[in-house]
């Protein structure tokens, strides 16, 4: 969010009651040089990017990358506004092939009683094993 001309103004009287009137001047020429700084270092690490990816760096939409764009709210609201079949088919079609086999395990031939599976017990000692 951008500073606005209000804010600025009451930072620059906060800086002449604190460093004082005598010394703003050395402090207004060193924020100077350390903002020229930053831009240096700025520019030097864009080329630099540039130069390691080569043409590549023009084709780059950097808009995409700008965290203001993303409003939590509206990714919120774009979600709910999906179509729940759109989030539902690709499950939808599991649980249908799950159901059908389960379906297929469960029939037995008409007329036909299903045997129940055998019991076998194990005991932990074994008397024919030693």
């Amino acid at each position: 969010m951008p500073m606005g001309w209000d804010e600025l103004a009451i930072i620059i009287v906060l800086a002449i009651v604190i460093i004082g009137p005598a010394r703003l001047p050395e402090y207004a020429a060193k924020l100077a040089r350390g903002i020229r700084q930053m831009r240096v270092m700025a520019d030097g690490a864009k080329s630099s990017l540039k130069e390691q990816m080569g043409p590549e760096f023009e084709d780059i939409n950097w808009r995409q990358y700008d965290p203001r764009q993303y409003d939590p709210r509206r990714i919120v609201r774009d979600a709910l506004r999906e179509p729940i079949e759109a989030a539902w088919n690709p499950v939808k079609d599991e649980i249908d092939g799950v159901r059908h086999s389960a379906g297929e395990i469960g029939r037995t031939p008409a007329g036909a009683v299903a045997e129940p599976a055998p019991v076998v017990a194990a005991t932990p000692y074994d008397d024919d094993a030693t």
